[in-house]
């Protein structure tokens, strides 16, 4: 039975960074840049005013104030978007807009907050200097300067800086095409009321959408009945994916055949992790795609999917951080050790003035899917360790920033 770091270390190494595609930009969010960006163009890609104001002569403000403002003939105006090509001569100013490129020969803007216009003139109520509320073309990126590096993630930020940049199609590392199988005579379809002996088919949705939150593609099995034909089935419908993901039916029970048909159609690497919950946890290859079994149990499927599915298709999708990074957290309530396991324990962590703090989410048996509704960290309590005390400090993984911050 491996660890939980030697099974992430294991499974990552298998894993394979996804080809290049071409994205139009708004596809592009939250991907990861496959090829440097390299500026076409200075931005700005002109000398613009930063202020709605009067373009001038810095020295031809000079001693200007509110009690004895200098006047100047006003012998133009320039809006954005206007060429601003007419020079400006000395002793005179021309009225310009925030983003109007600078007449030849202006060297500052006055804001029109510190003038008094008139008809034809207007009156300087401030002294500026050379360069004020100018922005210089090339002052922000240079032509030919490499803007962002392959390996970048693009965030919003980023996205707005290669559109300014001409970037309608961006190369990016494509979406892992994740394929959900359920397993399980008991499951049926979440539309459907169980009979006797019945449960809804939870956890495809449930993973699906990690699938997704994790920036992949799901694509949906179905149910695969406790026979070696039915999940043959089922995979073979699935060829097409980068990743299986199944839940249920890689136990040790007389019905869990996910692990015969894998060992028939490819490979086990690994099939048991030293953790709670989740311990029962395959790893193999179907056909040559990667194949990741997760126990049936909602909680263990939910909690080994952020600990093992999510790295694997942050890594796919060419990622460099692929694990949440543990936080420090003042425990509010006791958690239980797992003996000789890593334990994960479903809590709430919130910000103080003093630090972050977390409590548990009561009661952390593998089968209470409401426990994941309240919680939005993971506790972990080191393999061989006692339990961590009300007061004491632990380490925890963040699963979504609290909505109360």
């Amino acid at each position: 039975m491996l660890s939980v770091d030697e099974a992430q270390e294991q499974l990552l190494a298998a894993i394979p960074v996804l080809a290049l595609e071409e994205a139009p930009i708004l596809e592009a969010l939250d991907r990861v840049l496959g090829h440097d960006a390299h500026a076409d163009l200075d931005l700005p890609p002109f000398t613009n005013s930063a202020m709605d104001g009067f373009a001038v002569l810095a020295a031809d403000t000079a001693g200007a104030s509110a009690d004895s403002p200098r006047r100047l003939p006003v012998v133009g105006y320039i809006a954005a978007g206007d060429p601003g090509t007419t020079p400006l001569s000395p002793g005179t100013a021309v009225r310009i807009m925030t983003g109007a490129p600078l007449p030849p020969g202006a060297d500052a803007v006055i804001p029109i907050e510190q003038t008094r216009p008139l008809e034809d003139a207007v009156d300087l109520l401030a002294a500026v200097s050379g360069g004020d509320s100018v922005r210089y073309a090339g002052e922000d990126v240079r032509r030919g300067q490499r803007v962002l590096q392959a390996g970048a993630l693009l965030r919003p930020g980023e996205l707005g800086l290669l559109a300014s940049l001409g970037y309608a199609r961006v190369p990016v590392h494509r979406k892992p095409i994740v394929a959900i199988l359920s397993t399980g005579d008991e499951l049926v379809d979440i539309g459907k009321v169980p009979g006797p002996g019945q449960i809804r088919n939870s956890n495809a949705a449930m993973l699906a959408s990690q699938v997704l939150r994790a920036g992949a593609t799901p694509q949906m099995l179905g149910i695969a009945r406790d026979t070696r034909e039915a999940v043959h089935a089922a995979l073979d419908a699935g060829r097409g994916a980068d990743l299986y993901v199944s839940s249920g039916g890689v136990s040790v029970g007389d019905f869990d055949v996910v692990k015969q048909v894998l060992t028939e159609r490819g490979s086990v690497d690994f099939w048991r992790v030293n953790m709670r919950p989740g311990k029962p946890v395959a790893f193999g290859r179907i056909d040559g795609i990667p194949f990741l079994g997760l126990p049936g149990n909602p909680v263990s499927a939910f909690v080994t999917f952020e600990l093992f599915a999510r790295p694997v298709l942050r890594k796919m999708a060419g990622h460099r951080l692929r694990y949440r990074q543990p936080i420090p957290v003042v425990m509010d309530d006791r958690v239980p050790s797992a003996n000789t396991r890593r334990h994960f324990a479903r809590a709430f962590a919130r910000w103080e003035q003093d630090g972050w703090h977390a409590s548990t989410t009561g009661a952390q048996e593998s089968h209470l899917l409401s426990s994941t509704v309240v919680a939005n960290a993971l506790v972990i309590v080191p393999e061989g360790s006692a339990d961590i005390a009300a007061g004491e400090r632990a380490a925890a993984l963040l699963l979504e920033w609290p909505e109360s911050l």
